[in-house]
């Protein structure tokens, strides 16, 4: 185990290096939840008592799911840099190391999940300072259900990217299967304001429980049948991700 974690730690330091050299491109991450929390939150203060969501502060109602959608959104984008490095030779010299092939995936994840933090933490931040209220415990627990499904798309991401070594394939795959998802899973307004139909379809969309998992953990109420599944779909979420990117890690090395 400390060899495997030593060698998770090089690979995870080199990815920082890459990152310190440009900064900002954890800004420019951060941009868009950013935007839609300074811009869409004004217009949500006279609808929010209105959603049955138990709360009536509107940045409590928004600031949990523009952290799932920063989870998705930033980490889903993790494996074209990837390609990249596959286009380069990079994976190709780190494959004739006698480093474990899920290595190669771990060090990577340990580097967008930490992105992830630095920027859900000014998200967070930003939330407090404009009005934002919530419970500092669920604050924390709904900053990991984001680490947990950022890992999980990170993961799936670089999964992706290692089977297609291809942006134009790539980038298209990546965007028909997010729009559904920020459409259907009620990240910036509840489902329950729209048609049966649409309801009826986000019942099958596990992002929609992960997201109102959030929300609850915002107000306080940590024992809801909401946390628990939201939780558990993102735990089981973030392991079939690992299992798919560690597979095809393995794979690329047969």
């Amino acid at each position: 185990m400390t060899t495997y974690l030593r060698e998770c730690s090089v690979v995870f330091r080199r990815q920082i290096r890459m990152n310190l050299r440009n900064p900002a491109w954890v800004l420019i991450g951060i941009m868009q939840p950013v935007l839609y929390l300074v811009l869409f939150g004004p217009l949500l203060k006279p609808l929010v008592a209105q959603f049955d969501t138990g709360t009536t502060n509107a940045y409590t109602f928004l600031v949990p799911g523009l952290l799932v959608q920063l989870g998705m959104f930033g980490a889903f984008f993790a494996g074209f840099s990837l390609i990249g490095e596959w286009r380069e030779g990079v994976i190709e010299a780190e494959r004739v190391t006698p480093a474990a092939r899920s290595a190669l995936l771990v060090g990577r994840l340990w580097r967008d999940v930490l992105q992830l933090l630095v920027q859900a933490l000014i998200l967070v931040g930003l939330g407090y300072a404009i009005g934002m209220r919530g419970s500092v415990t669920g604050v924390v627990l709904g900053v990991v259900i984001t680490l947990l499904v950022g890992g999980a798309c990170a993961a799936a991401s670089n999964a992706l990217a290692m089977s297609t070594k291809d942006e134009n394939v790539m980038a298209p795959v990546v965007n028909v299967v997010m729009m559904p998802i920020l459409l259907l899973s009620g990240i910036l307004l509840p489902m329950t304001l729209g048609a049966g139909w649409l309801q009826t379809i986000s019942d099958f969309m596990p992002f929609r429980y992960i997201v109102d998992a959030a929300r609850d953990a915002f107000t306080g109420d940590l024992g809801s049948s909401e946390v628990m599944w939201g939780t558990g779909w993102a735990v089981l979420i973030f392991a079939l991700a690992m299992w798919w990117g560690a597979s095809v890690f393995r794979r690329e090395n047969a």
